[in-house]
């Protein structure tokens, strides 16, 4: 193993190449070295796009690639298990997109092939690599809100396209699975705790099949509680609002912080509705999917283990899966 992770890169989706390739070329420990997909002509353009040395037409190809050290797993959510579980098997750690499987037991299956393989395995959230969210916990440890009982987080955007991968439901498009999933992780990692039990409604589009719009809430121990919307057919819309006894955080841009310009956390003591109480926390501008990247690489390279284990990912399939179960049943469901 070299000090520098060479990755390979799986498909040319737009996290991919918008977010993630950028972040891993000017990242301190990793370069991207292949790149793949079932288009060579695209994997040529992409590779040529971002200086990458080498171009497959194939998945496999680059899978069986002996100079590849790591893989990133970006392909359409049904792909995220089979592929990740190929790359192991091919003696290669995955940094695998959200959600990392398409139910919690495709995700017990992945976590049996990471055992076996003794090779590390992550989904991909970066969100909690991002310092606001490190600063949001933080606060909370300090008691600045008092005692945290609720978190309400909105998180949509406006998508019509029906060759959008969003938008296909057998490939495991929609909104819980795309958006969704980044208000239950976040809420699980402030109030440390797993879900207790999960209801939701859920809106489907006629067409597409897919959920255009799911509201849910989770009851966490002691009473807390997480209220959310996703929505694939809304206008864009990011915020999350965190509220404890004596004041309340708003994090404005809790998913997709800029990396060129400062993020702002907002602290309210709650004295009165016109700000008399807030106080506004600026974080220096940071890429989050660079932060991600050399957090995957340092991991593999010292054999640390890694901050989100498949644990945390399986926990997070198993709440997601008993919002689905309830939208189904109209009842509360455990997960």
């Amino acid at each position: 193993m070299t000090h520098t992770i060479r990755w390979g890169v799986l498909g040319c989706a737009g996290i991919a190449v918008k977010a993630v390739i950028p972040a891993i070329q000017s990242s301190r420990l990793g370069r991207v070295a292949a790149i793949a997909s079932r288009d060579l002509r695209k994997a040529e353009e992409t590779a040529a796009a971002f200086g990458i040395p080498k171009p497959y037409g194939s998945y496999e190809a680059l899978l069986a690639d002996p100079e590849i050290d790591a893989i990133y797993n970006p392909l359409p959510n049904h792909l995220h298990v089979p592929l990740t579980i190929k790359a192991l098997e091919n003696g290669k750690p995955v940094l695998c997109e959200k959600p990392i499987a398409l139910d919690a037991a495709e995700a017990m299956t992945l976590a049996a092939a990471q055992k076996s393989a003794g090779l590390p395995v992550a989904e991909a959230f970066m969100v909690r690599h991002h310092p606001q969210w490190k600063k949001a916990l933080a606060l909370v440890a300090q008691g600045r809100l008092g005692e945290v009982r609720a978190i309400q987080t909105i998180f949509s955007y406006y998508l019509e396209d029906p060759e959008n991968v969003r938008n296909q439901v057998d490939i495991g498009g929609g909104g819980l699975f795309d958006v969704g999933c980044y208000a239950i992780n976040t809420a699980r990692f402030l109030f440390g705790a797993e879900p207790l039990r999960a209801i939701a409604l859920m809106d489907r589009d006629p067409v597409f099949g897919t959920d255009r719009l799911t509201s849910g809430l989770l009851a966490f121990p002691g009473g807390r509680q997480l209220a959310f919307t996703c929505a694939t057919q809304l206008s864009l819309t990011q915020k999350v609002t965190i509220l404890g006894t004596r004041g309340r955080i708003e994090i404005p841009i809790p998913s997709n912080a800029p990396t060129d310009a400062a993020t702002v956390i907002m602290v309210d003591d709650g004295r009165d509705l016109v700000g008399g109480g807030r106080e506004e926390i600026a974080i220096e501008p940071i890429d989050q999917y660079r932060q991600q990247a050399d957090a995957f690489a340092a991991a593999i390279l010292s054999g640390e283990p890694l901050s989100l284990s498949l644990d945390d990912a399986i926990a997070n399939m198993k709440a997601i899966d008993a919002l689905i179960r309830s939208t189904e049943s109209g009842r509360w469901e455990s997960p």
